[in-house]
């Protein structure tokens, strides 16, 4: 078992063994189903065939970004998530930093409103909200998604202004009022001493932000995409809901030329496969600045 300042052989044999078995739990749904996208339907019919496949069958995710206007749809969720992506960031930034820095009056039942917003179930305020938007004429626009991102409204707000606020409390106060002795405003104090700071609040809270307005497909299908499709906005989670439709329409547009076969798990696993290979290789690029700025920032858990 080692001793206090090295640990034995038992020890970290039994730690990595529990992290290896944990993190085999996480990612065993990714590694079948990157397995099964790559399976033709006589792998998939073969029950000797378990995770490796005969051969590459490529056209899977073919068929399937073909059905899903993959090259369109991934730009429009792009955009869908990253300009109130964008707006989430100015923002919450300058409402958290303002709660971190002034005190007024009124003060805690701000924060208290804050939290309750966050707590609050988002189908309490779905109805409401859409009437809202319909009078408001934003609905099936993307003005549905950016005007609430302004106003520090957007998908999962609070917790962004929690992180600013938390985070700009670390500051020392001196740096801010070293500023304001040379002349600096509240703005110019915000925009020159506090945000050069504050990277690691913005990676996290831009991180988190993407990824929640990416996976939203609720929210997404009733304020821009239109209940009834009644909006050119789309996503790639969206089309994936609707990936069983979708590939019919294409399977009747294209079967005439031949080679379309009928919807099966392998191309189902290609179509999610492409939703989420954004995400993941999001992930990839920024894992290191994530992981310090979730250190940062003092978050232990989503």
């Amino acid at each position: 078992m080692g001793t206090k300042d090295k640990e034995g052989f038992l020890k970290q044999f039994l730690v990595y063994a529990l992290l290896i078995c944990i993190g085999f739990i996480y990612i065993y749904p990714i590694l079948h189903m990157i397995s099964a996208s790559f399976m033709t339907l006589d792998d998939l019919l073969d029950s000797s065939i378990k995770w490796l496949p005969s051969s590459l069958n490529f056209s899977n995710y073919k068929q399937a970004a073909a059905s899903m206007d993959f090259w369109k749809s991934l730009l429009q969720s792009i955009i869908i998530a990253g300009i109130p992506t964008l707006c989430n960031l100015v923002s919450c930034s300058i409402v958290g930093y303002g709660l971190a820095r002034f005190n007024f009056k009124g003060k805690a039942i701000c924060m208290g409103i804050i939290i309750l917003t966050f707590v609050l179930p988002s189908q309490v305020t779905m109805i409401p909200t859409y009437v809202l938007y319909s009078n408001m004429g934003i609905l099936n626009t993307l003005w549905a998604f950016i005007l609430p991102a302004i106003l520090g409204q957007g998908i999962n707000a609070p917790i962004f202004i929690l992180i600013f606020w938390q985070f700009f409390r670390q500051i020392p106060k001196v740096l801010i009022e070293a500023s304001k002795i040379d002349g600096a405003g509240y703005f110019e104090s915000f925009y020159k001493v506090a945000l050069p700071s504050a990277k690691p609040a913005f990676i996290t809270v831009g991180l988190f932000s993407f990824v929640w307005y990416w996976n939203e497909a609720y929210l997404t299908n009733l304020y821009v995409h239109g209940v009834y499709g009644n909006s050119s906005w789309t996503t790639l989670v969206i089309q994936l809901q609707n990936f069983a439709s979708n590939y019919s329409s294409y399977q009747q547009t294209s079967g005439a030329s031949g080679g379309v076969a009928t919807l099966n798990e392998s191309i189902s696993m290609a179509g999610t496969m492409l939703s989420i290979l954004p995400l993941l290789l999001l992930y990839f690029v920024l894992q290191k600045q994530f992981v310090e700025s979730i250190d940062r920032t003092g978050i232990t858990g989503e």
